[in-house]
């Protein structure tokens, strides 16, 4: 007898089928975990993509897009995209070359200069970059040296408890989710200290991968410290913790500036001790006296939250014992240390399920419309935050609220409350005996309320771009329709800067824009704060991926590592291959699904964009199935050393890299005969007949000739 996998609507019937699985708790239905290649980094390469924009082609280097053209060409229709360089001079990529641009992010009062086709220009800026990167490369890999060389604590392979454990989390985890714990525990169980960067947006579940590292720790007699950036955060991952750990006589604890000494010093002693498992803290962890027995796991959430001193202690802790950093806006010196392996990155792309955007709405500050919204959240019964970020003013505000709203009840809380104050306070929020929360920036990281799915935000314009992504995602941890209000004052001139913050936080509203939302930031900053004005100035010539290849290439040559050139392949096969209008029409959305589909490297990347296009728009036209057929043979052509393709007549060419013929003549000469012609010259080709004009066959014959080579 079959089983269900998940349950399903029946319009016809009007009738709704739920799963066993899904009644029943005790039985989690386990997905599969999927692997991807993608680097993060690749999949925003046309984050909010504008005409006007500069782009970076990689052979051609710096231009502005104008937009997508569709060519008709001896019957056939493509789209391209169109690039323009110095003295108006033109470039057409095609669609399925797309993986061959990013956007050119370098901050926005930068004007980049626009190369010239055919110069050498974009050549020399790029070798004159790559030589002042030597010392960058030098840190870098000295860093990765020492980490290599360090002896660190091999952890044990998973116990039966820790299987017990994982099996009592109360919701359904998601494929990244499964994905990322098993690379922290695999890190865990070498005999090198871990360095692993944890990325997800806010409400992805980085707080159940990090306990259950820190219950893996535990297991094996070692001690783990939480370090978190606010008061109000560590309280909540305290309750978090303790309540998961409970029946695993597990002891917990929490130390911040709130507690009192009595209480501090008992918990500093007991550390030392070694009778306290788990630490939960903020910047007091960091203090002189904190001594452990013996620590083996160092958590940090949103490291970049804390000051320079902070970070020295935070190097002393990571000489020797596993560390997992967390983050939802990952500033980009963490990404490209990432990328040249000093660090290994984790990310979390998948949503929870069930779990809605925010809809945000930017706009100046109207008291009706304040109003109207708390009204509307409350009366569904749910909660409110209200960000008011000013100390002096913030109680008169929530006297105003209360006089505006009488049905609601408000409380008010700020960092320069004593801790017991705030730990009462938002008790007694989180137990929903209040229903407004107006506070400060300490609601910026962490606090999770599934029943609060309204934040009002004041005086926005002032608030950095990372901090209000942070802020917003304090909403829509629930299943319900969460509203952000991103206010600013009537009448309010705003700088440049504050207005492109604004405007990108009220674009960036879809489920995993953390990483835009970094690149954004940058984009608008500059780098100069980030790398230093020395290596911003040569961030800015190239732009930010580029900047990042270059010193991916400079740190492999500076290791003795070879670097294969990659091979820019070129397809020119007689099929009509793009997205109609009337399928997308939307040519932001347009240029979304060629990029994932130019971004495909293996079959199961195809399935993937496959799955996620249907899903969106319906099924498929056959122009957009030759479209992802083409991805297919290019990544099949790669493999093989194979730089072009191309139609000649009822033929198919395939021209392969110099000295690099290494296919088996003679398998090929047993399968198609004389439908297969070779020409062993300085670039070796070879010829298949496929006798028809057909686009399926050419593409079907094509593909089934490049697996036949592998």
């Amino acid at each position: 007898m079959g089983k269900l996998s998940s349950g399903f609507e029946c319009y016809d019937l009007n009738e709704i089928v739920i799963s066993a699985d899904e009644l029943i708790n005790g039985e989690k239905r386990r997905k599969k975990i999927v692997h991807s290649e993608f680097k993060e980094g690749e999949k925003i390469v046309f984050a909010d993509l504008r005409i006007g924009d500069y782009v970076v082609h990689k052979k051609y280097g710096i231009g502005i897009y104008i937009g997508v053209n569709t060519i008709k060409a001896d019957g056939m229709i493509k789209d391209y995209i169109k690039i323009k360089y110095k003295n108006d001079d033109i470039l057409y990529i095609p669609t399925n070359d797309l993986d061959s641009i990013r956007k050119y992010i370098g901050g926005d009062r930068i004007q980049p200069k626009v190369n010239k086709l055919g110069s050498k220009e974009w050549e020399n800026t790029k070798a004159k970059v790559k030589k002042n990167l030597r010392e960058v490369a030098k840190e870098l890999i000295e860093l990765y040296a020492k980490r290599e060389k360090i002896q660190g604590y091999a952890f044990s392979k998973d116990t039966e408890w820790q299987n017990q454990f994982e099996a009592s989390f109360p919701y359904q985890e998601t494929d990244d989710q499964l994905r990322c714990i098993e690379e922290v525990k695999k890190d865990m169980e070498l005999n090198k200290p871990m360095d692993r960067l944890l990325c997800g947006d806010v409400g992805y579940g980085k707080t159940e991968v990090a306990i259950r590292a820190a219950f893996k720790a535990v297991m094996d007699q070692k001690q783990v410290a939480y370090l978190v950036p606010t008061t109000v955060l560590a309280e909540q991952q305290y309750e978090e913790f303790k309540n998961r750990m409970s029946e695993f006589a597990i002891k917990v604890e929490i130390l911040n500036r709130f507690k009192s000494k009595k209480y501090q010093d008992e918990v500093v002693k007991k550390l030392k001790l070694g009778e306290v498992d788990v630490v939960i803290g903020t910047h007091r962890l960091l203090s002189k006296d904190i001594e452990f027995k013996d620590l083996g796991l160092l958590i940090i959430d949103e490291e970049h939250r804390f000051g320079v001193k902070d970070k020295e202690k935070i190097k002393q802790y990571k000489s020797n014992i596993d560390v997992l950093t967390m983050t939802a806006t990952p500033i980009p010196r963490t990404m490209h240390m990432s990328i040249v392996g000093v660090r290994d990155m984790s990310v979390i792309y998948e949503p929870p399920q069930n779990r809605r955007p925010v809809q945000t709405y930017v706009l100046e500050y109207d008291a009706e419309v304040v109003k109207e919204a708390i009204i509307k959240e409350l009366e569904r019964g749910g909660q409110v935050f209200y960000l008011f970020n000013n100390v002096q003013g913030i109680e008169k505000k929530a006297i105003d609220i209360s006089k505006s709203i009488p049905e609601a009840n408000v409380v008010y809380a700020h960092g320069q409350m004593t801790g017991a104050k705030i730990e009462d306070i938002m008790k007694e929020f989180i137990e929903g005996k209040s229903n407004v929360l107006v506070c400060t920036t300490i609601l910026e990281s962490g606090i999770d309320i599934p029943n609060a799915n309204t934040i009002i935000v004041e005086n926005a314009d002032r608030m950095g771009l990372a901090s209000l992504y942070q802020i917003r995602g304090r909403v829509g941890r629930s299943d319900k329709q969460a509203y952000a209000y991103i206010t600013y004052k009537k009448d309010k001139l705003l700088s440049e800067v504050a207005d492109k913050r604004l405007k990108a936080i009220k674009e960036f509203t879809d489920f995993g824009s953390g990483f835009k939302i970094a690149m954004r930031d940058l984009e608008i900053r500059g780098a100069g704060s980030l790398l230093g004005e020395i290596q911003s100035g040569h961030l800015e010539q190239v732009g930010y991926d580029t900047y990042c290849n270059l010193l991916d290439e400079v740190v492999k040559e500076m290791k003795g590592i070879e670097i294969k050139p990659e091979i820019d392949i070129q397809i020119d096969l007689n099929v009509t291959s793009y997205i109609p209008d009337e399928y997308i029409s939307d040519s932001n959305q347009k240029i979304e699904v060629y990029q994932n589909i130019a971004l495909c490297r293996k079959e199961e990347d195809i399935q993937n964009v496959i799955d996620e296009i249907i899903d969106r728009f319906g099924n498929m036209p056959a122009e957009l199935e030759n479209l992802i057929d083409i991805a297919r043979i290019k990544y099949l052509a790669k493999a093989l050393s194979i730089t072009k393709i191309a139609s000649r007549k009822t033929a198919v060419v395939f021209t392969f890299e110099q000295n690099n013929f290494e296919i088996d003549i003679a398998y090929l000469v047993k399968q198609y005969g004389n439908k297969i012609k070779f020409s062993n010259g300085i670039k070796p080709m070879i010829t298949l007949e496929i006798g028809s004009n057909n686009e399926r066959q050419i593409l079907n014959d094509v593909t089934e000739f490049l697996k036949g080579c592998q």
